[in-house]
């Protein structure tokens, strides 16, 4: 992988277009709450678990990301949906270089069995 394996798991191409989407967290002025932290550091390690299946808690330290704040992280930029807007921008930013070929696509399903109603 290389000197750096955050560059492998996030390379600029990918982290770039990511940081402007990521939601600001702020400490309270009361003291306490969600402490700076480096925000590609947490993008790099929440990638890892997310692409190595990687347990939360097995993260390794390298990261410099305790594994409770990149698990937090992931379920607020979940919630704030972040991956959906950054697979837009990266789709978008791919099609205006014309690196992204729009004459096929693969459609992905799942079959949920639907409840039965009161009748």
């Amino acid at each position: 992988m290389g000197a750096d394996p955050s560059k492998h798991l996030v390379p600029d191409e990918l982290g770039e277009p990511a940081a402007p989407l990521l939601p600001s967290f702020a400490a309270r002025p009361q003291g306490g709450g969600t402490a700076p932290c480096d925000e590609r550091a947490v993008f790099t390690a929440v990638a890892y678990a997310l692409t190595s299946g990687c347990a939360w808690r097995h993260l390794p330290p390298t990261f410099g990301t305790p594994p409770a704040t990149a698990h937090r992280r992931f379920t607020v930029w979940t919630e704030a949906g972040l991956w959906r807007r950054l697979h837009r921008a990266v789709l978008d930013e791919l099609g205006a270089r014309g690196e992204v070929g729009w004459t096929s696509a693969i459609v992905d399903a799942a079959s949920v069995r639907a409840k039965r109603g009161d009748r």
